[in-house]
């Protein structure tokens, strides 16, 4: 029996959400937004899919009720979320967080340190420079998290 379980992980959408996205977290039970949204709307579609955990960027001065950071669990599993992993101010691994959800710098990151998962997905909204258009999922299994980048067409 396969008892994995994921998680969508989107960021930098500054408005603009694919269609391509609803494809790559189709077996999602959760969704986490790392900030840059761009506009409600983006929430509201995201939320037809799946429970979103989502925070505030630095480009959502309307989204005054989201706060700078969020708190998760899921699987017995616990994530930290924040716009700018520049700005992280906490140990993650000695406060007990299993992984770091990141956005803002528009680059896919998946990087374990200190036994901890930091995740960047990229950026799914318009595209930057010459990086990915892209979003991230976390499979969730008894013994490890598998984060993989997954690149959409532009």
């Amino acid at each position: 029996m396969n008892t994995a379980r994921r998680i969508g992980v989107i960021s930098d959408t500054h408005g603009l959400l694919r269609d391509a996205v609803e494809k790559a977290f189709a077996d999602c039970e959760a969704i986490v937004h790392a900030g840059d949204i761009g506009k409600p709307e983006v929430l509201d579609r995201l939320r037809k899919w799946a429970p979103v955990t989502a925070i505030r960027g630095n480009v959502d001065k309307w989204a005054t009720e989201l706060p700078d950071t969020a708190v998760f669990e899921l699987a017995g599993r616990s994530f930290y979320v924040l716009h700018d992993v520049k700005e992280l101010d906490l140990d993650p691994a000695a406060a007990g967080f299993d992984a770091v959800i990141s956005g803002h710098s528009h680059q896919p990151r998946i990087e374990t340190i200190g036994g901890v998962l930091f995740l960047n997905p990229g950026s799914a909204g318009p595209r930057r420079f010459r990086l990915p258009i892209a979003v991230a999922t976390v499979t969730i299994e008894s013994d490890s998290l598998l984060a993989r980048i997954v690149e959409l067409p532009a």
